[in-house]
């Protein structure tokens, strides 16, 4: 039993009210990997359904569509298959075609193993599995994933959450491996979505940690982990390769995160640090220096004369202030590096000479701004 390609012309010409039925794939949303095949209507032609919906009858033609791969089930063992678009007639006398299409010669191994899978043999129907790219598989941690960040010097706990995608890459694999046996005796498709898949997406996760603890191990900062998606992607392929491609016929394609959820603690980190680090890079500028250090001078003359201490005790903290917040701007302005710039800064006051004590001719000493000796009445030297 097995397959023979048909030619298109004959499928659509007189030729097609000979044959049982024309059988293709149940509609196939985005998510769903395996469909049951049914009758369609050959546009008024006659046709005979007694075989039932997706039994196959010897003579029956199969159309298969581009990135579809049938199967021809038996018993649940697989007796042929395609992977190449186009029309084919069930012929039982003939032997296994094996169309491989894009998969080559090396999927006839797989097909080799193949055995029964526990179903009635008594009947004969058509799966059709979707080989596009399986998109927006929604994942998330279950519990917050622990990353050591060097930028911020802390343990940041967070929830991860984003979607990946999925191709089979040997249908016979996941046929065996991955679609339950109760779709197939039930004629049901299987749709790659939770909660089917869960322990899939246990998996998933649990790489995805590993694959965030090398990341910080490495000293990437966590706020750059969301645009790190291709080689996380690649990464994750390859640690699932062994369980997911080699035993289950399929493989990671792309990962896409969403923004890390930071729990309470983590958040109140990150902005604390963030807000330092904003601080020490504005104070970097002389400019920004001389506007903080003029902004806490206008503070204090205005908060002097309310001080409880009195105005005095007021200033003399404001001069304290001031004393220090000079000293530090003295060591920016002595650094090479600012050149003329410090020449814009206020210099100190110059100390005037102080004048020495006059004497009178009687010997009396007389203060500087004494003209005449009130004793003599001399004029002063």
């Amino acid at each position: 039993m097995g397959i023979i390609k048909a030619a298109v012309n004959a499928v659509t010409g007189a030729l097609a009210d000979s044959w049982l039925e024309v059988i293709e794939a149940a509609p196939m949303a985005n998510n769903d990997v395996i469909v049951p095949g049914q009758a369609v209507d050959q546009k008024g032609r006659s046709q005979n359904k007694k075989g039932g919906e997706n039994l196959v009858s010897n003579g029956s033609i199969i159309h298969v569509l581009d990135n579809q791969f049938m199967i021809l089930v038996d018993g649940g063992k697989i007796v042929d298959y395609t992977a190449t678009a186009g029309y084919y007639k069930v012929d039982n006398s003939a032997l296994p075609s094996l169309f491989n299409g894009q998969f080559g010669d090396s999927i006839k191994e797989s097909f080799s193993r193949i055995k029964f899978g526990g179903i009635s043999s008594t009947s004969q129907r058509v799966f059709f599995m979707n080989l596009q790219e399986i998109r927006g598989i929604m994942f998330g941690t279950q519990s917050p994933v622990q990353y050591f960040d060097n930028f911020y010097e802390s343990e940041l706990f967070m929830r991860i959450h984003g979607t990946y995608s999925v191709k089979i890459t040997d249908p016979f694999k996941f046929y065996m491996e991955v679609i339950p046996r109760e779709n197939i005796t039930n004629n049901q498709k299987f749709t790659f979505a939770m909660p089917d898949i869960r322990q899939f997406n246990d998996e998933f996760v649990s790489e995805l940690s590993t694959a965030f603890n090398q990341y910080s191990a490495d000293g990437f900062r966590i706020s750059h982990i969301s645009s790190k998606t291709r080689e996380i992607s690649k990464y994750m392929a390859d640690a699932l390769d062994d369980d997911w491609n080699q035993l289950r016929g399929f493989q990671i394609v792309s990962v896409a995160m969403q923004h890390p959820q930071y729990d309470e603690e983590s958040q109140k980190i990150i902005n604390e640090r963030s807000k330092m680090a904003s601080q020490v890079s504005y104070l970097k500028d002389p400019a920004a220096q001389q506007a903080f250090m003029a902004k806490s001078v206008g503070e204090g003359i205005s908060g002097a004369g309310s001080n409880p201490g009195g105005a005095a005790i007021g200033f003399m903290g404001m001069n304290m202030a001031q004393n220090m917040g000079a000293g530090v701007m003295g060591g920016y302005m002595q650094n090479p590096h600012y050149g003329n710039q410090n020449q814009g800064y206020a210099q100190q006051p110059q100390q005037m000479p102080q004048q020495q004590p006059q004497q009178a001719a009687c010997g009396a000493e007389l203060s500087p701004a004494t003209k005449f000796c009130p004793e003599c009445g001399t004029k002063a030297e």
